[in-house]
């Protein structure tokens, strides 16, 4: 029963609130008597002139003769590693991972220790380390100097020294 009281008031709850919804419109009408949109005209556009392709007449860049051409050998510099040689150990490891841990006087012959995976090799002048065909040249007390041969983009095989220095304890750890 009171829930038909309420639902018969609710009409008459609406009709109170119509009221103020026409203040709010005439106030809405009045501001907006004087308002006009204004919006930029939009620049001029100008044409942008054609140009004709003129490549056809130049050869393609994906023309499979230019990759043949590329491949044919150039005169090398005769350099080359020695293949049919028997492989020391240290040339199964990349020289990044190879670590000179000390170096000492055997015989009156400079050697070097090299840790490689936790094993401590001693090494040389004249012995091969590192993946590059690396030969020792020198070993001093806080360097060891290596030539390896690597490959050019050309094929031929070239000469580079590169240089592997002693490391302190706290760098060994890792």
């Amino acid at each position: 029963m009171r829930m038909k009281k309420i639902l018969f008031l609710v009409p008459f709850l609406l009709l109170g609130c119509s009221g103020e919804q026409e203040d709010l419109k005439a106030w809405m009408e009045k501001e907006t008597a004087g308002m006009r949109g204004q919006v930029k005209q939009l620049p001029e556009m100008e044409p942008f002139p054609s140009v004709d392709y003129e490549g056809f007449a130049l050869s393609s860049p994906f023309d499979p003769s230019k990759f043949v051409a590329a491949a044919i050998p150039i005169a090398s510099s005769g350099v080359r590693p020695d293949i049919n040689r028997q492989r020391e150990p240290l040339e199964s490891f990349p020289l990044e991972s190879l670590k000179m841990v000390g170096s000492m006087t055997k015989n009156g012959v400079g050697h070097a220790l090299i840790d490689a995976d936790g094993s401590v090799y001693q090494i040389k002048t004249g012995n091969y380390m590192g993946q590059n065909f690396g030969v020792v040249t020198k070993i001093s007390e806080t360097e060891i100097t290596l030539k390896e041969l690597v490959e050019d983009l050309n094929g031929d095989w070239v000469e580079r020294t590169t240089p592997l220095y002693l490391q302190g304890p706290q760098e060994t750890t890792q």
